[in-house]
C-alpha cells in the first residue's frame, strides 16, 4: 500500500455532494484505499460507481461499515443517530465515526451515548457546498480553500481527532476547532439564518398575488443569485432549523430587528438614515471578501 495512504478504507454513508466530494478529493491525492458507498437510493449509488466516486457499494449500513478505518456520516442531521446505530454491527474495534451534519450539539448528544468505548466520534462540519445534490453534483475541489470545523468533545479521543484533522487538510481545508454550542450558534448565524431569509423571500415574491402571472417570471440575476441556496435540499433544512432551533431563533429575532429598522426609515423617508444603514452593511460586506 502507498506510502501516503491515510485512510485505508472509507465509507461514505450518503453519497451525495459532500460525502461524494469528500471521496473523490482523498482519491486524487492519493490518501485513501478503498471508498464504500452507501445509501437508500440504488441509482445514485450505482452513478457514483459509475463516475468513479466510490469502489462499491453496500445497501446495508452494517455490511457497508465493515473493516472500515473512518466511517463519513453525510445524511440529513436527524438521520445521523438512527444510522449511527445501524451502523455499530459492523464497526470494528478502532474504526472513527464522523460527520459533517450543520449542528453539532444534538448530533453529538445523539450519538455519543451510543458508542462502546473502542468506536470513537469527531464531530466536523465542511463549511463548503452548493445547491446541488447527488453523486453527480460531487467534485473535487469543493473544499479547497474552504474551512472545516471540528468540534471534539470531552470523550474525543486524540488520536481520532488528529486523523479527521488531516483527512480535512489533506483535501485542502482548514481546519478550525470550536465548541458544539459556539459552532451552533456561529453557524446559525453565517448559514442557517440566510437560508431561513432565501426561502421565506422566494415565498413572500412567489405567493404575491396583487397581479395574475407569476412575477417571479420577471427575476433576473440578482434576485436569481441572492435566493441560489432556496433550491437546497429541503429535508436538510428542516432537519438543521428542528435540530439548531434555539440558535437559530435568536438570530432570526435579530433579523427581525434590522429589518423593523429599515422598514421604519423607508416609512419616514428618512433619506439619511437609509443611508447610514446601506453604508453600515456595504462596510461590513466590502471587509469579508
Amino acid at each position: 500500500m502507498a506510502d501516503n495512504i491515510l485512510i485505508p478504507r472509507l465509507t461514505i454513508i450518503g453519497v451525495g455532494l459532500i460525502g461524494g466530494s469528500l471521496a473523490l478529493a482523498l482519491k486524487q491525492a492519493g490518501a485513501v484505499g478503498e471508498v464504500v458507498g452507501c445509501g437508500r437510493g440504488k441509482p445514485n449509488l450505482e452513478k457514483a460507481l459509475e463516475l468513479g466516486v466510490i469502489d462499491r457499494y453496500e445497501r446495508d449500513p452494517a455490511a457497508a461499515v465493515r473493516g472500515a478505518d473512518v466511517v463519513f456520516l453525510a445524511t440529513p442531521v436527524k438521520t445521523l443517530g438512527t444510522v449511527t446505530s445501524q451502523c455499530l454491527p459492523g464497526l470494528k474495534a478502532g474504526a472513527i465515526i464522523t460527520d459533517g451534519g450543520s449542528v453539532k450539539e444534538e448530533v453529538a448528544r445523539v450519538i455519543e451515548p451510543l458508542l462502546p468505548a473502542d468506536i470513537h466520534f469527531v464531530p466536523g462540519h465542511p463549511i463548503a457546498g452548493t445547491e446541488n445534490s447527488g453523486a453527480e453534483a460531487a467534485f473535487p475541489e469543493l473544499y479547497r480553500g474552504k474551512r472545516t470545523i471540528l468540534t471534539p468533545t470531552v470523550n474525543t479521543a486524540k488520536h481520532a481527532y488528529e486523523l479527521i484533522r488531516q483527512m480535512w487538510q489533506t483535501v485542502g481545508s482548514e481546519v478550525v476547532e470550536m465548541s458544539l454550542e459556539k459552532h451552533d450558534k456561529v453557524l446559525a448565524a453565517i448559514s442557517h439564518l440566510p437560508h431561513m431569509v432565501a426561502y421565506s423571500l422566494v415565498n413572500a415574491v412567489g405567493s404575491y398575488d396583487h397581479y395574475e402571472e407569476n412575477i417571479l417570471e420577471y427575476s433576473a440575476s440578482g434576485f436569481r443569485d441572492f435566493t441560489r441556496i432556496a433550491s437546497s435540499d429541503p429535508t436538510m433544512w428542516r432537519d438543521i432549523a428542528e435540530t439548531n432551533r434555539v440558535a437559530l431563533l435568536e438570530m432570526v429575532g435579530q433579523f427581525e430587528k434590522s429589518l423593523a429598522e429599515l422598514k421604519d426609515d423607508i416609512a419616514t423617508g428618512n433619506g439619511d438614515k437609509l443611508f447610514e444603514f446601506f453604508l453600515r452593511s456595504k462596510q461590513l460586506r466590502d471587509a469579508i471578501l
